[in-house]
């Protein structure tokens, strides 16, 4: 049974990294186009914030026995 609760929640960190990712390219890419330092600062901080969060997760899910 904890196993089954466990799950959902890797399953959404995952989707939410994937999802601020792809928002952070599209909001960096349009910021961009318009030239506008706002939009590309913003969209290039929740691109690391979605990197971040796969990455932490990468880090967790791997022994810390193995390189």
């Amino acid at each position: 049974m904890p196993a089954e609760k466990h799950r959902p929640n890797l399953l959404i960190s995952k989707l939410s990294g994937l999802i601020f990712v792809i928002l952070g390219f599209l909001i960096a890419a349009s910021g961009y186009r318009a030239a506008s330092t706002g939009y590309l600062a913003t969209g290039i901080a929740l691109l690391v914030i979605g990197i971040a969060i796969i990455a932490i997760k990468i880090v967790r899910r791997n022994p810390e026995g193995q390189p």
